[in-house]
């Protein structure tokens, strides 16, 4: 069974608690930024913010909200980025967490372009740069695991008003629903439930998920399915094209051939 996160958007107080913990236990540099319109500091993930908690002032009539909602890697169950890296720098690991491996990364980037929740970050600053992402406190090296210790991440464990909750996805997934049906305060929708195939990182709100700039026209399927049927001619392409190439190959060797048999055979030459 896959762990996950349950983040009640309503009970975030913006305190940036799971931010500086992120940072602290994953010995992340601070940002050099300004605030930005939002309040945010930074304004958005980086190669050295993994996780960040975004700022929104909801006006209904005569009633206003303040909202904030963190953000970082979804961890999705079938993660497009796994299927687009072809050096297996990212994979896809059994607790849940998809994880990242420099030492394998050639900073192509394509992980960049395949993920429809723009996660991974480039390290600019770099002479050498790689990508740079959330890895659910699950770390290759074993330096930074929590996860494989029985132990929470850095950021819910961070969390002084239970917004984030963590464990199984499947139980994760009940108790949302029966805040969503208990309370009519709450969007009749779980974030992350069904986005791109299902994510790790579920998410439930009292004001609209799109305030947060979060994709609500991505789809359900999981998104690697969409290639999967091309990448499966990518051997059939191959060998016709090579068989192509040759037959082309010996057609020419063979008239150039003749060509020179014809010339040999000509009187006085």
């Amino acid at each position: 069974m896959s762990k996950a996160v349950l983040v009640d958007i309503s009970k975030c107080i913006g305190c940036k608690g799971c931010q500086v913990a992120c940072k602290q236990w994953n010995d992340l540099p601070a940002a050099k930024t300004s605030f930005s319109n939002d309040l945010g500091n930074p304004s958005d993930g980086s190669g050295y913010t993994w996780t960040h908690v975004r700022f929104r002032t909801v006006e209904n009539g005569d009633e206003v909200k303040y909202r904030f909602a963190k953000h970082q890697c979804f961890h999705c169950l079938e993660p497009a980025c796994v299927s687009a890296c072809f050096a297996r720098a990212l994979q896809k690991s059994p607790e849940g967490p998809v994880v990242y491996y420099p030492h394998l990364c050639v900073g192509c980037r394509y992980c960049m372009l395949a993920c429809p929740f723009t996660v991974p970050k480039y390290e600019w600053e770099k002479t050498f740069p790689l990508i740079s992402k959330c890895q659910f406190c699950l770390d290759p090296s074993g330096k930074y695991d929590r996860i494989r210790h029985g132990m929470k991440p850095a950021c819910v464990s961070a969390c002084p008003t239970g917004a984030l909750q963590y464990g199984e996805r499947s139980e994760l997934l009940v108790q949302a629903w029966a805040k969503i049906n208990s309370d009519s305060k709450y969007v009749k929708h779980v974030y992350g439930e069904k986005e791109a195939g299902g994510t790790s990182w579920l998410y439930i709100s009292d004001v609209p998920f799109q305030i947060f700039d979060f994709r609500t026209d991505v789809t359900t399927r999981p998104l690697p399915e969409y290639s999967e049927s091309y990448m499966k001619l990518t051997p059939v392409v191959a060998l016709s094209w090579g068989a192509l190439l040759t037959g082309m190959y010996l057609y020419t060797k063979r008239r150039n051939e003749i060509s020179r048999e014809q010339h040999d055979q000509k009187p006085g030459l």
